[in-house]
């Protein structure tokens, strides 16, 4: 899918689904969609592995003018899953300017951690 407008292309080259969870908040990571603009974002995930074949063309529709928070262990292609505890990056792909963040809670022990950065946008001619 190619785009020519860096605001539509976005990379996450650190992904990781903590395994498991301590007390009562879950491990998990979320891909922050932000659309401010006046029509629904068609959003387009791959998801590459170190030592497997991708997970591609997973889709997510972000409403105009809403945020949406997409749990990574939530998406699917076909039958499969991103696996917990298995290094992962992710590409985006919108068909309308969009903003982006990822985040992730490790809860693995009891002093949790929160880290969350904007994803990386492509600048044109990367694509």
């Amino acid at each position: 899918m190619p785009h020519t407008n860096r605001l539509n292309h976005w990379v996450i080259p650190d992904g990781y689904i903590p395994p498991n969870s301590t007390g009562e908040l879950e491990s998990h990571e979320s891909i922050c969609v932000l659309n401010t603009g006046g029509v629904d974002a068609n959003i387009t995930i791959n998801v590459y592995f170190e030592d497997r074949a991708p997970l591609e063309d997973m889709t997510v529709v972000v409403p105009a003018k809403r945020t949406l928070h997409i749990r990574t262990a939530g998406l699917r292609s076909g039958t499969e899953a991103i696996p917990k505890g298995v290094p992962y990056a992710a590409e985006l792909f919108s068909d309308v300017p969009v903003y982006v963040q990822y985040s992730r809670l490790d809860s693995t022990q009891p002093a949790n951690a929160l880290m969350s950065v904007v994803a990386f946008p492509v600048p044109e001619g990367r694509e």
